[in-house]
């Protein structure tokens, strides 16, 4: 099967994406990663070759990252369908199953797991907040407003999917236009803006961010199969199946902090940054070698202090 990963990223969530490619190549991707991006190129993506509206960054032989530059007004993580449909439309129409990642995830598992699992069903990750009942206030919501602009409801759902991962074949993009389309109508109609990151946060019609609207998008589709995992997925709750490891929310990204520090405040480093530090060297290099040592021994310092000093929640 012939598959493409994508992300978006702006200001320093190139770090992200750098290790987030890297991790994917340590365990086996090779083909195309189509990169949207808004504002400055990464520091690290030198020797770009100019190709049709992308431009091409060699990571190794038989792997590139080819950046598309975006102009859209709207908030990232409100772009993501509109992403992966224009690329199937304008860019790579040959791809029959395509993957999208957040920037601030790193892979864990063989890429063969992925294209394995996308020949089950559309991929997803439960989130943190992993159950959310059929009956629930927010979901009936949700629902009802649907339906009051012409949707149906296809399925009943008690599980909460993070948004920050998706893979599904080309037959299934329907999905991606449903998701695209709910955003869109519900911007028309005053309930959301979509250049803002929280959408209607403590008010009706409870769409928190993209995440809850893709999960109404899971509800009114046709039922095209899903195949998930549970939030150990993305190394939530501290607890791995080791696919991948997600600082999503409100976390400090790995790139960003300062490890001891947060260590010294009872939070030693995640899963996260234990596996953001792996992959930031090879085969793209983000940090020079003597800052990328000062951090490993940081995490290591981190990770002792972190047997001692426990946050109380």
């Amino acid at each position: 099967m012939l598959a493409a990963i994508c992300t978006i990223f702006e200001g320093d969530y190139h770090y992200g994406v750098g290790t987030l490619v890297n991790s994917l190549y340590n365990h086996g991707f090779r083909g195309v990663v189509w990169v949207g991006y808004r504002g400055a190129l990464p520091p690290w993506a030198n020797s770009l070759r100019n190709g049709q509206a992308y431009q091409e960054f060699s990571v190794a032989e038989d792997c590139v990252i080819r950046f598309v530059e975006l102009t859209t007004s709207k908030f990232f993580s409100n772009y993501k369908p509109d992403f992966m449909l224009q690329l199937w439309e304008n860019y790579c129409p040959e791809v029959e199953a395509l993957f999208y990642f957040d920037p601030d995830i790193v892979n864990k598992s063989p890429w063969d797991f992925y294209v394995e699992w996308v020949s089950r069903g559309i991929t997803l990750c439960e989130d943190a907040y992993d159950y959310m009942p059929a009956n629930h206030p927010y979901r009936l919501a949700w629902k009802e407003l649907a339906e009051r602009y012409g949707f149906v409801c296809h399925r009943e759902l008690d599980r909460y999917y993070n948004s920050g991962f998706i893979g599904l074949k080309q037959n299934q993009k329907s999905v991606l236009e449903l998701w695209q389309k709910l955003l869109e109508t519900f911007e028309s109609a005053g309930y959301i803006k979509l250049s803002d990151f929280l959408l209607a946060l403590g008010r009706y019609p409870y769409f928190q961010s993209d995440q809850c609207v893709l999960n109404l998008a899971l509800m009114l589709s046709s039922p095209e199969p899903l195949s998930t995992v549970s939030k150990m997925g993305m190394d939530f709750g501290g607890v791995t199946v080791n696919i991948m490891s997600h600082a999503s929310g409100g976390q400090i990204k790995p790139w960003r902090k300062q490890l001891i520090f947060q260590a010294l405040r009872g939070a030693p480093p995640s899963l996260t940054d234990k596996a953001y530090w792996q992959h930031t060297q090879a085969p793209i290099r983000l940090y020079s070698q003597s800052y990328y040592f000062r951090k490993k021994i940081a995490l290591r310092c981190a990770a002792a202090i972190g047997r001692f000093i426990h946050r109380a929640y």
